[in-house]
């Protein structure tokens, strides 16, 4: 294989740029020409390539983004867009791709797959439901900064004996409100693969301003069943006469910006570089991750296949400690 291709798709997060790095250098060290691919799948649609070198992504591992650019393509989920993308791929004489993102990266790449492209996938998304790899890459940057706002929160909270509500990233998994909550120390999580009702949550501000608690921390993923504008709706009916506020926090996009942390720049290294060699090597249709601390490949068909369970313990866990 003479010349490989490398993009990001879907939404980005930390440690995207140090991926890239990665697998273009490993790539270069093993004798072949790198091609990025700007704007995801969209950008194979297009034909926006530029040829890479190792000076072409010097000083990007520090950077927080993606500097090829990402974006959704509607147009490259159907079938004709599949064939435009692998003709313009032809066309430009790429003879295999590495693809960085989540699920919906994942799916893109089981497609090119089936089409007879040589392709790797690397994960890269900070709600880490994609199983094969232990951890995907930016979860460790993302959770960080959830964690910093909840203690930054907890502090206010405690000085005027609020109830807060936090809402962090999750749409179909908990993972990170069940993270940020049991590091945060908060008095509940709510996440999308555990029911819970509007009393439960209200009974778990009655039992913190019971116990004489300066605060109540309650975090919430943003696919739970009640959103964090329903829960406190609910909750000021019920508790603002008694002298415990309510307020709440949705920290949105901030948990994706900024420079990867130190263990995200290590995985993506390790999973950037282990993609383009195993691309050159010879793989296909896999993804690469890391389980323990051995990089491993896993069938994109299996990857998409399911989403990653979260640790019922660790909820449990959450449970017990918040009481």
């Amino acid at each position: 294989m003479r010349k490989i291709g490398v993009l990001s798709s879907g939404t980005d997060g930390p440690g995207i740029n140090p991926a890239l790095r990665a697998a273009v250098r490993m790539a270069l060290s093993m004798g072949a020409r790198v091609v990025g691919v700007r704007r995801g799948y969209a950008g194979l649609l297009t034909g926006e390539f530029v040829e890479l070198t190792a000076r072409s992504v010097s000083g990007i591992i520090s950077k927080g983004g993606t500097f090829l650019g990402s974006s959704r393509s509607l147009e490259f989920k159907s079938r004709r867009g599949q064939l435009e993308a692998l003709r313009r791929l032809n066309e430009a004489e790429i003879e295999g791709l590495v693809v960085i993102g989540g699920d919906g990266t994942m799916r893109g790449a089981q497609q090119l797959h089936e089409l007879s492209f040589p392709v790797i996938g690397v994960p890269a998304t900070v709600e880490n439901d994609l199983p094969g790899t232990d951890t995907a890459i930016g979860v460790d940057t993302a959770l960080n900064t959830a964690l910093e706002a909840i203690d930054r929160i907890k502090d206010t909270a405690s000085a005027h004996q609020r109830a807060f509500l936090v809402e962090v990233m999750g749409r179909e998994s908990g993972y990170m409100a069940l993270m940020a909550g049991l590091a945060g120390g908060a008095e509940m999580v709510c996440i999308p693969e555990v029911p819970f009702e509007l009393d439960d949550v209200a009974r778990t501000v009655t039992e913190a301003y019971v116990k004489g608690k300066p605060h109540c921390i309650i975090v919430v993923a943003e696919g739970a069943r009640y959103g964090v504008h329903a829960i406190a709706s609910y909750l000021r009916e019920r508790h603002e006469e008694a002298g415990f506020s309510v307020r709440e926090t949705i920290l949105g996009y901030i948990q994706r910006g900024g420079a990867p942390l130190a263990y995200d720049r290590m995985l993506a290294t390790r999973l950037g570089a282990a993609g383009a060699r195993f691309l050159l090597e010879g793989h296909r249709g896999e993804m690469v991750g890391l389980v323990g601390n051995e990089v491993v490949a896993t069938p994109l068909a299996e990857v998409i296949a399911q989403r990653k369970p979260i640790d019922v313990n660790m909820f449990r866990l959450a449970e017990v400690l918040a009481r």
